[in-house]
């Protein structure tokens, strides 16, 4: 998986459609997905677009997320999400600043607030499952 912040370096780039793209792209790159994990309790709630997140835990004591949405560009905001967290133990999930590893995409300056308004829920949902698997 490319790095975030090489990531970043390409979506700093670009242009607003261009930008868009970028995040289709990286939306359609995730992980699928398979529906019978796409339940309401998988459904991460606040979204304006269906967003569900599946949390698994690996031998190692990582975490593993499976996630998808119906709508593209939400999709690849799922993914830069998940570029700060995936397979990683629930301590340094919990250390991880998920916002603040975000913070350069300006995504509340690039996007409606309908495709932003779910993050913080995502990230609290992940947060909260790190916590869990911690305790």
């Amino acid at each position: 998986m490319t790095a975030l912040a090489d990531i970043f370096d390409e979506y700093d780039f670009l242009d607003g459609d261009d930008r868009y793209r970028l995040l289709i792209d990286l939306g359609r790159d995730l992980e699928p997905m398979p529906d019978p994990l796409k339940t309401d309790a998988t459904l991460v709630r606040g979204c304006s677009a269906s967003v569900w997140v599946y949390p698994m835990a690996r031998d190692d004591g990582t975490l593993h997320f499976l996630a998808d949405s119906n709508a593209a560009i939400t999709k690849g905001i799922i993914a830069l999400v998940l570029k700060t967290v995936q397979d990683q133990s629930p301590a340094a999930i919990l250390a991880t600043d998920i916002e603040g590893a975000l913070t350069p995409f300006d995504l509340k300056a690039q996007l409606s607030s309908n495709r932003t308004q779910g993050i913080p829920n995502m990230i609290a949902l992940i947060r909260e499952t790190a916590a869990r698997y911690q305790a």
